[in-house]
């Protein structure tokens, strides 16, 4: 994964037409119609936000990032699974450049703890940008803003500057296994004794 941000595989770096998609998901984005509307921050006052709302209901969003382009294709969805996963995978792979590239890359995790995943990086910006704080009247109108926010980001965005590279990794990784060695060695030593 780190060479593919790096634009290299087994060593050599990926030609024009390869690319890199970082996949996942944004699971259960509610649409909370506030009782009371949500009041913009004002001079020496921080914004306001009522406490109770009425549930409009929840949609996933799932979006697939180009790493090198700096380009996002999003959906949303009743829900998750395979099935909405190889929508957004049919609609990336439609469209030019992927439809006829030579290799599309695609970084996505299967698991629950949504870190070193690029377009968790761009799910943070949505939380914050979008989501928060959450005062929709509807499912309808967070998909327009998701799509709307989507439309902007594509057309301003920059490449996140990733700078841990797998020689990073191996030195992370050869420190915990020094720790673990020591640890363990500093253990027996204390039952010996």
């Amino acid at each position: 994964m780190l060479d593919l941000y790096a634009r290299t595989w087994n060593g050599t770096r990926l030609g024009a037409d390869e690319y890199v998609i970082s996949a996942d998901e944004k699971t259960s984005i509610q649409a909370r119609c506030r009782c009371h509307p949500t009041l913009a921050p004002g001079q020496a006052r921080a914004m306001r936000v009522n406490h109770a709302y009425g549930r409009g209901g929840a949609l996933a969003y799932l979006a697939a990032y180009d790493v090198h382009r700096v380009r996002v294709f999003g959906r949303t969805e009743a829900r998750t699974g395979i099935d909405p996963f190889m929508n957004l995978v049919t609609q990336v792979m439609s469209k030019e450049p992927y439809a006829s590239a030579k290799r599309v890359f695609w970084i996505v995790d299967n698991g629950s703890s949504h870190r070193g995943n690029q377009v968790e990086i761009y799910f943070s910006v949505v939380q914050r940008k979008v989501v928060s704080p959450n005062d929709f009247p509807g499912l309808a109108q967070v998909g327009d803003r998701l799509r709307a926010f989507e439309d902007r980001y594509n057309a301003t965005a920059q490449p996140f500057q990733w700078r841990f590279t797998t020689s990073d990794l191996d030195d992370l990784l050869a420190r915990l296994d020094r720790h673990t060695t020591d640890h363990h060695e500093e253990s027996s030593a204390a039952l010996a004794a």
